[in-house]
């Protein structure tokens, strides 16, 4: 109970976590009202960024939610050219994070990360589809223990102004593991190939435990 009402703070709320403080103690020394209004943002700020334990499947025939959200959009589509994948085509569910939502990311799967790519953009709604290719974005690619690549990628939105990602290239990362996140309000995009989908249109996710797609299996006969 005490860890639902005060999950852990992710490292990068304290210092906004401390300037929302400081403004409500000065607002307070000038009105109760302006006051009880920044203590309000106060807690919000506390519980945007949380980051609370999240306890995965641990199983690779699976693929986990990158993100806690909402499902806005399944596509089939080519990889990002970013990543150099885009001669090949692959499945993307999209998964909008709005600024109540944990922005924490995780990673769906085991396995190495080949590449970054960080691209300056614009702040349109993240759930827009040209967000995957206008806004500010972080391209990571996934080896998995398989070999097959799983492309993840971070897009800032309307009022987003930073991607914090946490791994770096050649890293090894396991299934459920934090490898960044996003501020304020924002989209992960996932790219997979072989897998089929669980989830779909509107359906709420949780990083680290929602199973978006399970890996197919293929009648050798």
């Amino acid at each position: 109970m005490i860890d639902f009402l005060f999950p852990k703070l992710h490292k990068e709320g304290y210092r906004f976590l401390a300037i929302a403080a400081i403004i409500t103690f000065i607002l307070l020394l000038i009105s109760n009202f302006l006051g009880l209004i920044a203590f309000v943002l106060t807690i919000w700020v506390y519980y945007f960024f949380r980051d609370p334990e999240r306890f995965s499947i641990k199983d690779e025939n699976f693929l986990l939610s990158p993100a806690d959200g909402i499902v806005s959009q399944i596509t089939e589509i080519n990889g990002p050219k970013e990543l150099g994948l885009e001669k090949n085509t692959y499945t993307r569910i999209s998964i909008f994070m709005n600024v109540f939502n944990c922005h924490v990311n995780r990673a769906p799967c085991s396995g190495k990360i080949n590449k970054i790519f960080y691209t300056p953009g614009k702040y349109f709604n993240a759930s827009l589809d040209k967000a995957s290719e206008e806004n500010e974005r972080n391209y990571v690619e996934l080896q998995k223990l398989d070999n097959e690549e799983i492309a993840l990628v971070q897009i800032a939105g309307l009022i987003a102004r930073r991607i914090v990602c946490d791994v770096k290239e050649n890293q090894e990362i396991n299934q459920g593991d934090k490898f960044g996140i996003i501020r304020f309000g924002s989209r992960v995009d996932i790219y997979f190939r072989n897998y089929e989908i669980l989830v779909q249109k509107n359906q709420n996710t949780v990083s680290g435990k929602t199973l978006i797609a399970k890996k197919k299996v293929y009648d050798r006969k």
